[in-house]
């Protein structure tokens, strides 16, 4: 009999798309149940899906979490994290979208307690810790989510 048995297949990169959700000078941000990142605070979001669109992503994914429509998605940047150190290797090329809410009022809800503390909205320049390495490096960098300021916009 032929041994069955085949080494696993190396991990391959996913694409991650996670969305600044942004209220004033606050962003949302969740308190992570992963075996990547646990108990550090990250951005809604998750794995887009064959077909799906960054835009439809965000806002699919935004709405699974924490119940919130939103408004309009701007792409900013795209990153390429890599993590070795982790219980398993997973590499992730990542797409940062921005969105304001669809109706500012509503809170979010922690749609996926199984993944997630709970959802709230932080300063971005008081930000909670540990922030999920990812966006961390981000912070770190001076990324700044926020659009430019409207009168700069009309100064063209």
């Amino acid at each position: 009999m032929a041994d069955r048995s085949s080494p696993a297949p190396p991990p391959v990169p996913r694409v991650a798309v996670v969305v600044f959700l942004l209220k004033g000078k606050a962003v949302l941000l969740g308190r992570r149940r992963s075996s990547v990142g646990d108990s550090t605070f990250a951005l809604p979001g998750g794995h887009l899906e064959f077909g799906e669109s960054f835009e439809e992503c965000a806002a699919r994914e935004v709405e699974e979490e924490t119940g919130l429509k939103i408004d309009g998605t701007e792409l900013l940047t795209v990153t390429n994290n890599v993590f070795l150190e982790e219980p398993k290797p997973a590499h992730y090329v990542t797409v940062f979208l921005r969105a304001r809410p669809a109706r500012p009022e509503q809170e979010p809800e922690n749609r996926e307690p199984d993944k997630c503390h709970g959802w709230g909205w932080y300063d971005w320049d008081d930000l909670p810790s540990p922030l999920f390495w990812p966006l961390e490096k981000m912070v770190r960098s001076g990324f700044d989510p926020f659009p430019p300021q409207a009168s700069r916009g009309a100064e063209n």
